[in-house]
């Protein structure tokens, strides 16, 4: 969507099934069909909030959207952009950015978890379609959209902490491939980075990174 010049925000592109997916840091994200692989575009503008907090929209939309439908469910939010149901991954995020232009990428097993050889997966088991599932994630997606650009990411932040991991949890975060920081969650900051107290008492502020609980 970021190539195509005629995409405007609002637009959605929903595949049937994907080949070539790829979540954070460039690993393959498996697509099977019956699952959602859904992605739209944000236009920013000057009075946006901070960019990197779009994430706190998608992950808040996307979560709504698997409670709508199917009810009762125990998910939650990880950081920084996992669904996870039972602590199993069920749905993730991703964002690209080009100047002003931001397409938010969504996928959630609704049919099959595929077999991920770093971490357990989860899926809705056919409970709910993927043309089910784009009418309740788009108009989500747009509602909290609005209420981060008349709000603030203060108020998403807010709402996201309230769906996640609980604060004092226990956290190992990779910041990369050699570097690992452990300690407790201390919320967000008003951008959707995540807040690190270290065992040493002293903050660590991470805006990119793979946690494990």
């Amino acid at each position: 969507m970021l190539a195509d010049e005629s995409a405007q925000e609002g637009d959605w592109l929903v595949a049937l099934r994907q080949d070539a997916g790829r979540g954070r840091q460039g690993r393959t994200w498996l697509g099977r069909e019956g699952n959602f692989f859904g992605s739209t575009l944000v236009e920013l503008r000057p009075s946006d909030p901070l960019s990197h907090s779009l994430s706190l929209v998608a992950g808040l939309a996307l979560i709504e959207a698997v409670d709508a439908g199917v009810p009762g469910l125990p998910t939650m939010l990880k950081w920084p952009n996992d669904l996870m149901l039972s602590g199993r991954k069920l749905g993730g995020i991703l964002l690209e950015r080009s100047k002003d232009r931001v397409v938010v990428g969504f996928g959630v097993n609704l049919a099959v978890a595929p077999e991920m050889p770093d971490r357990k997966v989860a899926s809705l088991d056919d409970k709910v379609s993927p043309n089910h599932f784009s009418l309740l994630l788009a108009p989500s997606f747009e509602k909290l959209l609005g209420l981060w650009r008349s709000s603030g990411s203060q108020l998403m932040a807010n709402a996201w902490l309230a769906r996640a991991h609980p604060l004092g949890s226990r956290l190992d975060v990779h910041v990369s491939e050699y570097e690992k920081l452990s300690g407790t969650f201390a919320g967000l900051e008003p951008d959707g980075a995540l807040r690190l107290q270290l065992e040493t008492g002293d903050f660590e502020i991470i805006r990119a990174g793979d946690v494990e609980l």
